[in-house]
This record gives structure tokens, sequence and C-alpha cells, in this order.
């Protein structure tokens, strides 16, 4: 097995993969176990009363690009890094439910090549244990979509064989998933057309699907709307040490779904101004190699 290090080389054996500590200010505690002592320690605070506790993952590349777009815009893609999928699963292991837009899957789809698309759940066995002495219960992927414009047979995520998967979208939206009848899908109606309301529906997960601990995969456009709602209280950045650009070169092939060749960063939509942009405080910092994985709490 390798070994663990922390910034003043102090090594001991650990699990599948090993990080360079460099410094970590967050809270003492959380599970042991063989597989992950090589992260080291994960914890968080109590959540809010009346809603999870949401933190976000996301990997972006030196100059904060998180997909080169066309048929290589894939988070993966930028990482390139097993590290970086291990850590995705940890941070899947300690939520109780991931939360995903539903373009996400979509694109998603496109990228693997495959034909029903993905399922957002835990790869690492080992991991999954973890998940187990946790004690989160089965695994949940819930969707965000305003328009609900999907058929939801053609994805497998929906089939309910390895995930529980609900749908968050409004009213109308809801009206347009329920004609499909689907039996494995759980709908929740948060606002009206044309847009969910995040708070609402926020809420609700705490309240009906007892959820307190919520684990934000984008895209972009969710983050940002989740960022300016106030609903992000922690963030989980992997930087690559690539250089994308931010527009995507003439001889690149673009896909189906890219409407411009802008690349994006995390943050999509209506951002902030100097006097009330977000302010975070770096909570953490590990490395392997020339990747830096680095995690930040909202102040306040």
């Amino acid at each position: 097995m390798p070994t663990f290090c922390n910034a003043g080389q102090q090594c001991y054996i650990a699990g599948m993969y090993t990080f360079e500590l460099l410094f970590d200010h967050s809270e003492q505690g959380g599970v042991e176990d063989p597989a992950v002592a090589g992260y080291g320690r994960m914890s968080f605070p109590v959540p809010p009363p009346d809603r999870p506790w949401i933190y976000s993952n996301f990997v972006q590349s030196l100059d904060g690009i998180v997909s080169l777009r066309g048929k290589f815009g894939s988070g993966s893609d930028i990482a390139q890094s097993e590290e970086d999928r291990w850590l995705m699963d940890l941070l899947r292991a300690h939520a109780d439910a991931v939360l995903i837009g539903i373009n996400s899957l979509i694109e998603e789809r496109y990228y693997m090549g495959s034909a029903r698309g993905p399922v957002f759940k835990i790869g690492d066995p080992e991991v999954l244990r973890v998940r187990e002495k946790l004690g989160r219960g089965r695994q949940k992927n819930i969707f965000v979509t305003n328009s609900a414009n999907i058929e939801l047979s053609n994805y497998r995520v929906f089939d309910g064989e390895l995930v529980d998967a609900y749908v968050i979208t409004t009213r109308s939206g809801a009206d347009r998933l329920r004609t499909q009848r689907h039996p494995s899908v759980k709908i929740i109606e948060a606002g009206e057309w044309p847009r969910v309301d995040l708070p609402l529906a926020i809420k609700k997960l705490q309240q009906e699907l007892g959820i307190r601990y919520l684990l934000c995969e984008g895209g972009p456009t969710l983050y940002g709307n989740m960022a300016r709602a106030g609903l992000i209280d922690e963030k989980f950045v992997t930087i690559a040490p690539v250089e994308a650009g931010q527009m995507a070169p003439t001889e690149q092939e673009m896909s189906q779904y890219d409407k411009t060749r802008v690349r994006p960063t995390t943050f999509a939509g209506q951002g902030f101004t100097k006097e009330n942009m977000t302010r975070w405080t770096w909570l953490s910092s590990r490395r392997v190699k020339d990747h830096a994985f680095n995690r930040y709490r909202r102040r306040g």
C-alpha cells in the first residue's frame, strides 16, 4: 500500500491513494477507516435547522475552465487524475444525496458515448463501506430542471436499480413528468415556471427526505444559481495543472449541446458585485504531484 505524508514528511501506511497534506483547519473527527487514511480527516458541521449543509465539488484548469466542450467536455478530461475521481467518491460517501442539473446528465451521456447515460454513484467499494459506516443510507441522485423536457426511460439513472432518483422541477414540469408514469422516479415540486424555487426545493429535501448533507456536482448553471441564493456552504476544488483557454479553438469539433465556443467556469449566470460577492475561507489544502485539492468554507 502507498504511504500518506504530511507537509513535515511524516509518513504512515495508507489506503489506495496518497495525498500530501499541506494544511487542514477543518473540524476534528470523521470516520476512521483504512480506505480514507491516505486523505486524512473529513468531517462537516451540524447542518442549519431548516436545510441541509451543502457542499460542491468541481475540477478546473489553472485558468478556471471546467469543460473543454466538444467530445472531451467531461470534468475528467480536465482532471486526468485518479485521485480526483477517488475524492469524488469520498465526497459522495459523506452526502445523503447528490444534486445535479439535468443538462449535466444529458451532456455526460454524450461524453461517455453511453446509450443510457451515467449513474452518479460511488465506484470504489472501499469508499462505499465508508458510506455505510457514516449511516448515509441508499445513494440518491436528485436532478434539477425547470421544464422537465426529458424522457426518463431513456436514462439508466431513473431505473431505480443503483440509486434512488428524484427530480426537482416547477409545477408545469411536474405535470409533464407525471404523464410518463415512471414507477421509480419521485417528483418534487418547487416553484412556478419558468424557474425552480431553489430555497424552497432545498427545504423540501430536508423536510420530506431527511437530507442533512447534500453534495452539489453542478453544472455551472445550477451551481451559480445555488451560490446566488446563498445555498453553498463549502466548495471542494481540484486544480489541475493544465491551461485550457476561454474559447475553444476553431479546429476543435463542437457537440450538438454546445451553443457557444466559450468554455464554462464553475459559476455560470448572473454573478455578484464588488460589494456583495461571496467571501470564502481556505479551509484545507492537499496535493498529489502537480494537482491541488482545496477546500473552502463560505464566511458568515
